[in-house]
């Protein structure tokens, strides 16, 4: 029988980026915030500091920061006629665990979505008709447009004092930036990372090739900042130790760099981790939820939190688990369409171009998580699509984001695996190699989603979610599209030896792709196809909100957190300036 507590304001499930930003701006608003955290505290300042160390063992190749799969993981199958099993080890996507979640370890790559991804499905539409989406593509518009929320991506790049270069301002093309964004309000907070020796290789090839090469945007400081919230981040000492760690410098902004140092502060927000939250109590008559139920994994108690309002901060598959195990919103059936929780998942479709240079000598230590070049030519809407037999694109980018020896070993095709002609090659490669990024949109598929496994359980007894994925025909294509147009700028750079090598096949969850995980609990204007509205309130329960990038409908061939911060901006103003007022739906179903 779970300890029935006092009631509070507002309870968060998950103490990301999302967690975070909505615990500062509630706070603030006056209300009472407890946040629930499975993992252990990474505050700034406490017994357990998030890690700083330049070990590469430790963090990158032994996952120090990542999500225990001996306590949760996620079971996987390619199609329903398969059987799933458990993945004991993270390898295509990296969970994060933890105070900070997935903030602590990311590379920074922060980007604004296109005004196209926000309405896809209506720009689709008027642009080549009906007939050119297919029929078991579930594409949607958000229904929430970018001009709606460019103010939230602007507070969301003060916020991480972003490093980079507008494209366009106020409506007007900028020269050095990219010239497909959506308008900006203002400049970036920071000037752009110094290039590397590669990216500048790879502007040039880009401009002469007829491209818009712009310097990627990164949240790695290109100069000490301090942020609106008055917490000041250091300089990029471009070190290399970005993805899989935390910042010796403080010059990644993290929610551990940005707001926790506020928020520990803050008497109105009490942060409880390792307290695993296991379900909601809905009152289903009522629409609403009127606690969280959760474990404190310390001495192994249950508890009951009551709470005028519950966010569900977590990450896609902790988001989508919660609502099939509380049992709110009808899950999706494949076979018949119907239902909607689950519906929706998407991944993000990456590709490689290695390029090689006898006589260059390119320094990988010289590096940074998001230091790179980028072109956005063949991203979403910027390129006509009437005469490809593929939807989306995505961006090519040359990225200098580190020379650890250990899992950085890039050699020319053709080389052995293993013995002394690979050891050979990797000590005459590793320092005139650089690797090109081709990252592809994913657009969401009848047959790709996410339910409860009949098997297997976590550590509370609870089912395991369920992924049901694989890469479509139309993933396929786009990625051999993109991959060849970056080997094109391989070759206009002079590489000796180029590697590219599209996604085909099925699906792997074995090697590191990204983590650029979507959907489970898509946003839209029909309850029928979605699971929250356009504030990211739940249809079935007026004060359940659901945060992060388990909303998208489907995925841009951007890194999400940008548009993830943005929409939390975005759901805090609706709920201090509208919900709050009037405790209901803000828009009925």
């Amino acid at each position: 029988m779970a300890k029935k507590l006092n009631e509070v304001d507002v309870v968060l499930v998950g103490m990301g980026w999302t967690g975070s930003i909505m615990a500062r701006e509630l706070s603030k608003a006056g209300l009472n915030v407890v946040a629930l955290e499975r993992g252990p505290n990474r505050i700034p300042g406490e017994d357990f500091t998030l890690p700083n160390i330049r070990d590469e063992l430790r963090f990158s190749v032994r996952q120090e920061l990542m999500q225990d799969p001996a306590q949760e993981t996620v079971t996987f199958r390619h199609a329903t006629d398969k059987s799933a099993l458990p993945m004991r080890r993270f390898g295509s996507f990296l969970p994060g665990d933890g105070v900070g979640g997935m903030g602590t370890h990311w590379n920074a790559q922060t980007y604004r979505f296109l005004p196209s991804d926000h309405t896809l499905r209506t720009d689709l539409t008027k642009r080549y008709g009906k007939k050119k989406i297919p029929d078991d593509m579930l594409i949607a518009d958000w229904g929430v447009t970018y001009d709606e929320l460019e103010v939230h991506y602007d507070r969301f790049e003060k916020l991480c004092g972003l490093s980079g270069k507008a494209g366009n301002l106020r409506g007007e093309i900028q020269k050095g930036g990219n010239p497909f964004e959506g308008w900006r309000s203002a400049e970036y907070p920071n000037k752009p990372l110094k290039p590397s020796m590669a990216g500048v290789m790879f502007e040039k090839a880009a401009t002469e090739l007829g491209y818009s090469p712009f310097p990627a945007p990164a949240g790695n400081m290109s100069a000490s900042y301090v942020n609106p919230e008055g917490v000041r981040l250091g300089a990029c000492q471009y070190c290399g130790h970005c993805e899989r760690f935390g910042c010796e410098a403080n010059a990644k902004s993290s929610p551990n760099t940005t707001l926790l140092p506020v928020l520990v502060k803050e008497p109105k927000v009490e942060i409880r981790d390792r307290c695993y939250a296991s379900r909601l109590v809905y009152d289903k008559a009522g629409k609403k939820v009127t606690a969280v139920v959760y474990v404190d994994l310390r001495t192994g108690e249950e508890y009951e939190q009551p709470a005028g309002m519950v966010f569900l901060s977590a990450w896609v598959f902790g988001n989508t688990q919660m609502l099939l195990h509380s049992g709110i919103g009808q899950p999706y059936d494949p076979k018949t369409g119907k239902g909607v929780v689950g519906r929706n998942y998407c991944h993000q479709i990456q590709s490689a171009v290695g390029v090689f240079f006898e006589d260059k000598e390119l320094n990988p230590f010289m590096a940074a998580g998001s230091l790179g070049m980028v072109i956005d030519d063949f991203n979403g809407e910027n390129f006509d699509h009437k005469d490809v037999d593929f939807l989306g694109g995505g961006y090519i980018a040359l990225n200098s984001t580190n020379g650890r020896p250990i899992l950085n070993r890039p050699v020319p095709p053709g080389t052995p695996r293993w013995g002394s002609e690979w050891k050979e090659a990797t000590a005459k490669w590793y320092r005139r190699a650089a690797s090109m990024n081709c990252q592809g949109s994913n657009y969401a598929s009848r047959g790709n989603y996410l339910d409860l496994d009949p098997t297997y359980k976590d550590i509370l007894g609870r089912p395991l979610v369920r992924m049901t994925y694989n890469f479509t025909d139309n993933d396929r294509k786009m990625s051999a599209f993109l991959t060849e147009k970056g080997a094109g700028i391989a070759k206009a750079m002079g590489a000796t030896h180029i590697s590219a090598n599209p996604r085909k096949g099925d699906f792997d969850v074995v090697p590191y792709q990204s983590s650029h995980n979507t959907g489970g609990t898509p946003m839209g204007t029909d309850p029928k196809t979605s699971v929250v509205n356009r504030y990211l309130q739940h249809w079935d329960a007026h004060n359940l909100f659901v945060l992060g990038a388990s909303v998208f409908p489907q995925n841009a061939g951007y890194n999400p957190t940008g548009a993830v911060g943005a929409l939390t901006y975005w759901v805090a103003d609706a709920v201090v300036n509208k919900y709050l007022k009037n405790p209901n739906h803000l828009i009925k179903a």
